[in-house]
């Protein structure tokens, strides 16, 4: 019997150690390869130690990994590195999955060889407020080509469906698929000590420290009274190089922890299990994977209030719109011990309604199956 074959390109690489896509193809690449695939996955080696190579090759849990050297981690040679392992994919055989649009306009080299390609067209990056006015052109008009020479598109929320069809009018076959996660019934406890926590003690962000993830007004709102507990940050800030980081490490209280990135997923669902409150302020995008992973810890959830979070967090979650309303939520919540205990059933529940076990991979699968048998 053949193997189906799949390449995954659009991400840095795997083992995934940055989290969002990574994390994704990684779990996607196993679910296939147990399944029978022929999986190959592309990956960035940064350093000049590794430019100096060639393209080299590995197997990793029986997963082929197209290891491509660029000299530093930068938008420049990540562009570069897209390029080249689009190239190198055209020539191969199978399925191409690319994960975001950032450099879509690479897939014209699939269209011009009739490659079946598919594209998960992550969350509307170029609305973006980091973003200067060329990347934002950029990846509008990345955004387009990945619509025009795309087989068929993948939106990870219906809002992003919604947008394909309405604002950018194509009329491409679109299948909506969610992330999904495992769902967390118990965590090590002992992991917190490492960091002097206290379960339930503790409220919880994690976040790439940007504007459009309100940083700056859930540190500001969480400062603007004694807590009498912690809230504990996520992610690298650099305030010497970032003027945003800055201001975030300013309007901290002395009850914010800032602990930097943390890529021990052990550690991480530890801290997701045992917090008192997951509070999740991205403004923008689709469903975010680190929501997800919250709901399935059980994580009372405070999110910023947009179409995005609450079709993902449900009806029953807290919101915010601002600083002061986020304050005036923290408050409300943590001084409820018995409205803590049902928000955390809530995230239970909405987690086994829509995003339960490995059910986004199965669609991934069924989608490249139905893919293939009507080619």
């Amino acid at each position: 019997m053949k193997k189906h074959k799949l390449l995954i390109l659009g991400t840095r690489g795997i083992p995934g150690n940055h989290g969002g896509f990574e994390t994704f193809a990684e779990r996607l690449a196993l679910y296939l390869v147990k399944k029978g695939w022929h999986v190959t996955v592309y990956c960035q080696s940064n350093g000049e130690k590794f430019y100096r190579r060639k393209f080299y090759y590995s197997l990793w849990q029986g997963i082929n990994l197209v290891h491509i050297p660029v000299p530093k981690n930068s938008s420049f040679w990540s562009i570069l590195f897209d390029f080249k392992a689009a190239f190198n994919a055209v020539n191969q055989e199978g399925i191409v999955l690319t994960l975001g649009y950032n450099t879509a306009i690479f897939s014209l080299l699939y269209k011009l060889r009739n490659r079946l390609n598919v594209t998960n067209m992550d969350g509307m990056e170029w609305w973006r407020k980091k973003w200067n006015f060329l990347e934002k052109a950029w990846l509008y008009i990345n955004e387009r080509c990945a619509v025009w020479l795309s087989d068929h598109l993948i939106a990870d929320h219906p809002q992003i469906k919604k947008y394909l069809r309405q604002e950018v009018k194509t009329s491409k076959p679109i299948s909506v698929i969610p992330y999904s996660a495992q769902v967390v019934t118990k965590a090590d406890e002992t992991l917190l000590k490492r960091y002097c926590l206290v379960p339930r003690r503790y409220a919880l962000v994690i976040a790439r420290p940007e504007p459009e993830n309100s940083i700056l007004e859930i540190v500001s709102a969480f400062s603007q009274r004694p807590r009498n507990l912690l809230l504990v940050i996520l992610g690298n800030y650099f305030p010497h190089k970032n003027a945003y980081h800055q201001q975030v490490l300013a309007a901290a209280s002395d009850e914010v922890m800032f602990f930097g990135a943390i890529y021990n997923q052990e550690v991480v669902k530890s801290l997701r299990y045992y917090t008192r409150l997951y509070i999740h302020g991205h403004q923008v995008g689709g469903t975010n994977p680190s929501l997800i992973e919250a709901l399935s810890a059980g994580s009372p959830i405070l999110a910023h209030k947009n179409p995005f979070n609450s079709w993902v967090a449900g009806k029953d979650a807290y919101y915010f719109q601002d600083e002061n309303d986020c304050s005036q939520k923290i408050t409300q919540i943590l001084d409820d011990e018995t409205n803590i205990e049902t928000m955390k059933q809530n995230s239970f529940a909405r987690y086994y309604e829509e995003f339960a076990d490995d059910r986004d991979l199965k669609a991934y699968e069924d989608l490249f199956l139905n893919r293939l048998n009507h080619k």
